[in-house]
């Protein structure tokens, strides 16, 4: 599983320029079953995405095509981590790690 924290690095006028086009990517993830959770930050300085189901490659890839990453108004930092220990609403999403 994947944190995928936002940093805004442009003014929020020009992040909002973008919004529109950034929620329908994140609509596609979600209807594809990777983005599980995402909203904004407070302070608004940018946001996060909970994200699994692929590989650090893909993940990679998707924040690259995020409309805030392609108009320069954000930079990524992604963590990786194994979910082991879940709510029952994200048992789907739990990670049982290789002894």
């Amino acid at each position: 599983m994947f944190v995928m924290e936002l940093t805004y690095t442009a003014p929020v006028e020009a992040v909002e320029e973008e919004m529109d086009a950034h929620i329908a990517w994140l609509d596609g993830y979600y209807a594809s079953g990777v983005f599980l959770a995402s909203g904004r930050k407070v302070p608004r300085d940018g946001g996060v995405i909970l994200a699994g189901g692929v590989s650090r490659q893909e993940i990679e890839k998707i924040a690259a095509g995020d409309p805030f990453t392609l108009a320069g108004v954000c930079a990524y930092r992604i963590t990786e981590f194994i979910a082991t220990k879940t709510s029952a609403d994200l048992a789907a999403v739990r990670e049982n790690p290789a002894a």
